[in-house]
């Protein structure tokens, strides 16, 4: 069973910056994407970015030029840097990792911004 482990988020001002990391319990050469999600109070999980195992990153408008996907294969690691937060970005943020048989979730990072 794969394990995804988030970390890094917090309160923070707006305009400030986060990083967050989500540590894997297995290769992530195993994943076909990997990503971070987030979920508000009273709204429904949306997509926040997304990275393929060929390098290909995906951004909604809403985060695009803010925030940024990378990983480091070499230690199994996912993250996200955050920048010019708003407080619209305040959410429970998710790691997810697709293989070809599973969807896997960690159990999220609280990312609470503040006016």
């Amino acid at each position: 069973q794969v394990q995804l482990v988030e970390s890094g988020g917090g309160l923070v001002q707006a305009g400030g910056s986060l990083r967050l990391s989500c540590a894997a319990s297995q290769s992530i050469f195993s994943f076909n994407t990997m990503g971070w999600y987030r979920q508000a109070p009273g709204k429904p999980r949306e997509l926040v970015a997304t990275l393929s195992s060929g390098g290909s990153t995906n951004y909604p408008d809403s985060v695009k030029g803010r925030f940024t996907i990378s990983r480091d294969n070499t230690k199994n690691m996912l993250y996200l840097q955050m920048n010019s937060l708003k407080p619209e970005d305040t959410a429970v943020y998710y790691c997810n990792a697709v293989s070809i048989l599973y969807n896997y979730w960690g159990q999220g990072t609280q990312v609470t911004v503040s006016t």
